[in-house]
């Protein structure tokens, strides 16, 4: 009895090893797989070959040298992208790569009656594998004409006809669909890896207790928290004040009245209304006409022109947009010396969100030296430019 006894003992302990060891060779072969998968996306991130003319990859538009984000003058200041064919140039400026992981997939949020998160300005791609499988095939951006010609890139390199089969499978090749969508996944998985969000900028070392604020810069931290103040935090908080990683948006859509870039409508030819969220094949609401994706503002110092169609250089001039709405002598846009130009939509403003108290010049500068401390620590050089 006691023999059958240390023989049931011994097999629970035999089976509790085995199902151990499993578990952990389940997690480091994920682990593997993950890892596998970050290092193609990172090669299919800088490909040129995946556009038409062999001119452009994922790092053109959003470059890891200059916050992700297309540092090109592109004959607009950069306020758009240049395509792949040397002439087409969008509408929209791109948006940094970098944080775009934490947006929420695209959502309707019945409690705050309000739609959330998603890829690109409107929202209409739910994922970062979305959003990446978008451009290749887009006739303005990379121009590939199909997914299949795309894929027919992905063959002529033996690396990536091995790496495609060892990670998603010897048949993944069977299907030009499945293929792209392998290619979208890949890219994804490199684009959620930490050199896309390293939370290492003076804010996150002051956060830690490794950087002092200049009383500049801890009066704008206080004014950008502030809801008695500012409206700053209204928008472009999702934690809370000083909570670690946070990415400065919560992701919902707003209007704020942002006027036409008409330097650049001078050169793109666009002559229709940009919709804003209303362009989202999922939205059908005219009331989000206008309405535009809350961005992130790390790295918001190092990544201009601003707004969705780059209408403004200066970050400084941002503020001062916001501070119209409630301070009646700031009537003059700084960059063109005029009145500021009427809204492209105007019946959708967020006028409840934009409330806030008026700022005065030195309140403005603080504001703005706040948002330089959401520089990541590899930007930091690029503040002195």
């Amino acid at each position: 009895m006691k023999y059958l006894k240390i023989l049931g003992l011994a097999s629970c302990a035999l089976l509790f090893t085995a199902c151990s060891n499993s578990a952990e060779v389940s997690k480091a072969k994920l682990q593997a797989d993950l890892k596998a998968k970050e290092e193609l996306g990172k090669v299919l991130y800088f490909d040129k070959n995946l556009s038409k003319n062999r001119t452009q990859a994922c790092s053109t538009c959003h470059n890891p040298d200059a916050g992700f984000v297309d540092d090109r003058k592109n004959g607009v200041g950069a306020a758009v992208s240049l395509g792949d064919d040397g002439k087409s140039l969008g509408d929209r400026t791109a948006p940094t790569a970098a944080y775009a992981k934490f947006a929420p997939e695209f959502h309707y949020d019945e409690k705050k009656k309000k739609y959330i998160g998603g890829q690109f300005w409107d929202g209409r791609e739910s994922t970062l594998a979305g959003q990446a499988g978008g451009p290749p095939t887009n006739p303005i951006e990379m121009g590939m004409p199909s997914k299949k010609d795309t894929v027919d890139r992905l063959l002529e390199n033996t690396f990536y006809v091995e790496s495609f089969k060892k990670i998603y499978g010897e048949n993944i090749f069977n299907s030009s669909s499945e293929a792209y969508s392998a290619m979208a996944d890949a890219i994804e998985k490199f684009e959620m890896t930490s050199e896309f969000s390293p939370f290492d900028s003076k804010y996150d070392r002051f956060l830690r207790g490794e950087y002092d604020l200049t009383p500049l810069e801890d009066l704008g931290r206080s004014l950008f928290f502030s809801q008695a103040n500012n409206s700053c935090a209204t928008c472009h908080v999702l934690k809370g004040e000083d909570k670690a990683g946070e990415t400065f948006s919560n992701y919902e859509f707003h209007n704020i009245g942002v006027p036409v870039n008409t330097s650049l409508r001078a050169k793109n030819g666009v002559t229709a209304i940009d919709k804003g969220l209303l362009n989202n094949p999922a939205v059908t609401d005219e009331k989000q006409m206008g309405k535009y994706k809350v961005p992130t503002l790390r790295n918001v110092a190092v990544t201009a022109p601003y707004m969705h169609n780059g209408v403004f250089k200066e970050l400084k001039t941002v503020v001062e947009f916001y501070d119209k709405y409630n301070n009646k002598t700031r009537t003059i846009n700084p960059e063109t010396g005029k009145v500021w130009a009427d809204p492209e939509v105007k019946d959708t403003i967020s006028l409840e969100e934009l409330k806030a108290k008026k700022q005065n010049d030195r309140k403005v500068e603080s504001l703005v030296a706040f948002m330089k401390l959401l520089t990541d620590k590899r930007y930091e050089h690029l503040l002195e430019k």
